[in-house]
């Protein structure tokens, strides 16, 4: 965590997602208290990366070209600046690569293979 930045990391299918779709959602639910939903999208409109908070929904907009571009290529990370009433959000989206250390509790047979991982051909 750290303060006014929002970070989302993406599994391979999640980019795919994005790049068929235009849009990835997950939500965190909180029982009868309702739900915070997350959501990345494709933004024809969109001169820059942006993103909104209302009703619960925290929604970042990538412009359509910015976002196909990460998708089809070896770009990790989208990474923006919003300034709003004298505040500067950090905006980051990454895709999100599979630990170097092997982890038990997590799967992450859908992540990126890790640059550095040199257990497994490419």
């Amino acid at each position: 965590m750290k303060g006014d930045s929002l970070r989302l990391r993406l599994t391979r299918g999640e980019v795919q997602q994005l790049a068929q779709t235009g849009r990835v959602e997950e939500r965190v639910h909180f029982g009868a208290h309702g739900a915070l939903i997350y959501r990345l999208q494709r933004a024809p409109a969109a001169a820059a990366i942006g993103a909104t908070f209302a009703d619960g929904v925290i929604e970042i907009q990538v412009p359509d070209a910015t976002a196909r571009e990460w998708c089809d290529s070896e770009l990790v990370t989208l990474d923006a600046v919003q300034r709003e009433a004298a505040v500067d959000l950090r905006i980051i989206v990454e895709k999100d690569f599979a630990c170097l250390a092997p982890r038990t509790d997590e799967d992450e047979s859908d992540n990126f293979r890790h640059p550095n991982d040199r257990s497994q051909k490419a």
